[in-house]
Order: C-alpha cells, then structure tokens, then sequence
C-alpha cells in the first residue's frame, strides 16, 4: 500500500490541515497588518505580513512536495487465543528520490484490542524504511480489523498537517482457548486412539466384493468376472479403503441454554471446550466435524467430515472464533444430521436442557460409538457464590468419585424446589440413554472432566459387562 500527498483533495484541503500554530501566526499576522494600516505604521505591516504569509508558504511546500511513501503491516501471528498476545509490525519505506519530514503513523484498530497506537518518525532517507511495532491483546475471541494505516506529513515549523490513510487492512482472529488434554481412549475407538485403520475388501469373498465400473489403467487382475457376467460391463473389485476414526463435536449456541456474558461465562467455556476437544482428537489422527444446534456443520459440506488436519484445524478453530447464540430452541435440524450413519465418538458441550430437548439430545446416542456430554448449568455459572450442585464431579486435584449411577428420581429432592432441578433431571435423561455425562462445576478445567468421563466410561462398561 502506498500514499502520496497529493493524492485526493487540493490545495483547499491543505489549507485545513493548518495546526493551531499555524492559525495562530496567520491570525496574528492579520491583526497586525490591519493595525499596521490603522496607524500608519510600515514596519508593523512587514512583520504581519511575514506571520501571515510564512503558513501559507508551509502549507504550499507541503503541498507541492513530491515523494511517496509505501507502509506495510505483518501480524505475529495472525490467529492468536483468547487472552494471548500478538504483535503487529509495521513498515514505512520512502520510494521517491527526495527525504521526508517529520511523519506521524496512527493505525486504527478496535479498541477491544487496546489503545490506538501512535509513532513520530524522523526524517526518512531517499531509498530507506522504518520499522516500528506495537502489541494488542483480546480477551474476547472474534475477527478484528487492523488499519487502515493514517500518515501525517508535517512541515518543519509545525505550520500544517496532511492526513493520508493507506487503503489496505488486515484482520486478527482470536481464537478460543485451547487446553492441552491427556490421552485418554473413550468409548466408540475400536482400534486404539486415533490409530488409523484399513478396511480391506479384498480379503471378502468373492461373493462379498463390492466391485465398481472398469477405469482406463485399472489393473485387469482386478477384474471381477462374476459382476461382469451379471451386469454385462467389465467391472473391478474397489481398492482398499483407508478408515479414519470420526468425531463429532456438537456446541449448543441457543441463547435461552445460556446466561451471562464474558470471557469467565458458561457459554465461552463450552466454546473454548469444543475447540480444545477438536484440536486434541484431530492430533490423534481422527477426522473431526464441528455441529451446532442449527444444524451447520464445518468442515465437510453436508454433514461431512474434513480431511487434512492441519486445514481442518485452522478451519475449526476459525468457526469457532466467530460463532455467537442462536434463536433456535432445539436440537431438531442437529439430529436430522446424525441421521446419516455411524459418526464415531460424539461429544457434546450443552447448556440447559428441558425435558423435550433431553429426549433428542439422548436420541443422538443411537448414532454414535460412543457419547459423552458435558451439561453447564448457566445459573449456577452466573452465580459464582452459589454452593456446589454437582456432588459427583470431583475437584481439580482430589480423588474420583464413584461411577455415576444415578437411579430414577436420586437427583431430585423431596420438595421439587432446588434450583438444579431440571439441570439434574436433563442429566439422569442422557445417563439412561446411555451418555456418559459429566456437569461441569463453575470454573472447572476440562483436562480433569476429560480424565473422568474416561474413567466413568470405563466403568460403565465395567458394569454393563457383569
């Protein structure tokens, strides 16, 4: 990007650019020209004359001057997490043959990412650059715009100030956080964590094979001859297919499921929770689809799943950045997607739930290996003082409790009337449909809850085995 002082606007628009100097000395140089004619006096009206024509000559010299500049800017990195820094640099260089004077760089940014950085730069060589970098910080995760660069170019005696703006930007995503969490293998993983497996057809029987039309290049010892009698086209038996292990990470974003907002609210953490979940699965070689509420689904169109994980990651990542409440009431359109097939591992990060919307959440299970839940109760999170609902979820640090094998109405107290009621209610649901459900205590870490819901899993098997 690059600005030249004479572009957009002419010597009208100079003219306002004078500082309070500069107006100052014309004003004054008016004054005693005018008192000068008054009183007859010729060496008072040199001397206004002087003050009144040296800022009009600054402005014209501004004006007049020749020289373009070219900045840049190069964000380190350009996809930061919450509450991280990132550090954005920028650079000036002079492509004309004559130095500048004094210039001021203010670039413009969001003022969730800090105050609007300012630099003074001296005079710039035929041919050279500055350098000059500044630092921002979000604490709130989202897209933000950075530029565009504004130059002020400057005389010498402070008389008048041209504003340039640059004409390009760049954008900062911020990224929910993400938490390392320990490898643990959950329910619907046959082969091990994240192993990677072949499906060989070839090693069905002849009547087993599913066989695909001849291709040019196709290998003839391929030919499976029974399939080409029957449908009188050559056709070849499929090649081996490789088998990726599947998980389906699915974010309630329904606005009446959450209370409260912030960087600490129940929401982000459900937020920050599927992408710490979706970045660890996909470092274990699973392929990994993100699901809301809504229905939409990221990477793969259609319900599908995405491919490289590196890709897949940044694209995950970036979704979740920018992903905001819905209006929608139910899980409906998300369990019409699930409805394709087998998905492997689904686990879920879920608000408050009724009774209706438990009862699809739990249907969900059928279509999956393996499911585990994670319910916030978005009171309790509102209310930091509030004693501890969850009695069965262990704190950071202390022993794990028993296996949760809630039975009917164990949640509920005698009158009805807890606060938790239907948190708890919406939980024993899922158990009974078979999730592994965990309620998450306000600011509990999810590495620990990771590490239970293996161990309640593994013990659910357990039970269910004897």
């Amino acid at each position: 990007m690059s600005a030249d002082p004479q572009a957009a606007g002419g010597f009208r628009t100079a003219l306002s650019g004078l500082t309070t100097r500069g107006r100052s000395f014309f004003a004054a140089g008016v004054a005693a020209a005018v008192c000068a004619y008054v009183l007859g006096q010729p060496d008072l009206l040199r001397v206004g004359l002087l003050l009144a024509v040296l800022p009009l000559v600054c402005v014209a010299v501004l004006y007049r001057t020749r020289y373009r500049v070219a900045g840049s800017r190069r964000l380190a990195p350009s996809r930061v997490p919450a509450m991280s820094e990132a550090r954005v640099h920028l650079r000036v260089d002079n492509v004309s043959r004559i130095p500048t004077g004094l210039l001021m760089l203010q670039d413009r940014v969001p003022y969730v990412l800090g105050p609007r950085p300012r630099f003074v730069l001296d005079r710039v060589e035929p041919g050279g650059h500055r350098e000059v970098s500044y630092r921002v910080r979000s604490d709130l995760r989202g897209r933000y715009p950075l530029g565009p660069l504004q130059l002020r170019l400057t005389d010498p005696f402070g008389m008048c100030e041209l504003t340039r703006s640059f004409s390009a930007y760049d954008t900062l995503t911020v990224v929910p956080r993400v938490e390392p969490l320990p490898a643990v293998r959950l329910a619907g993983e046959a082969s091990g964590y994240g192993d990677s497996r072949t499906r060989s057809l070839s090693l069905a029987g002849e009547d087993d094979a599913i066989p695909r039309g001849y291709r040019h290049g196709d290998d003839l010892r391929r030919v499976h001859w029974r399939s080409t009698a029957k449908y009188g086209e050559l056709m070849v038996r499929r090649e081996e297919q490789p088998h990726k292990a599947r998980c389906t990470v699915l974010v309630d974003t329904r606005r009446l499921a959450f209370y409260g907002a912030g960087p600490d609210s129940a929401f982000e953490w459900a937020v920050s929770g599927a992408a710490s979940v979706s970045t660890h699965m996909l470092e274990r070689g699973y392929s990994v689809r993100l699901l809301t509420d809504t229905g939409s689904s990221v990477p793969g169109p259609e319900g599908g799943f995405g491919g490289d994980s590196s890709d897949t990651a940044g694209v995950l990542l970036d979704t979740l950045a920018v992903v905001e409440h819905s209006d929608g009431g139910g899980f409906s359109r998300a369990h019409d997607v699930l409805r394709v097939g087998s998905e492997g591992l689904l686990v879920a990060f879920l608000g408050d739930l009724d009774e209706e919307q438990a009862t699809i959440v739990g249907r969900m299970r059928r279509r999956a290996g393996g499911a585990v839940a994670f319910v916030l109760d978005s009171s309790a999170w509102a209310s930091r003082d509030a004693a501890d609902p969850y009695p069965d979820v262990a704190a950071a640090g202390s022993s794990v409790p028993d296996a949760p094998a809630a039975g009917p109405g164990e949640d509920d107290d005698a009158s009805g009337s807890s606060p938790d009621t239907g948190v708890r209610r919406a939980v024993r649901m899922l158990r009974e449909a078979g999730w592994t459900v965990l309620p998450v205590p306000p600011g509990e870490g999810l590495p620990t809850l990771w590490q239970l819901a293996d161990r309640y899993r593994t013990r659910e098997e357990a039970g269910a085995g004897s």
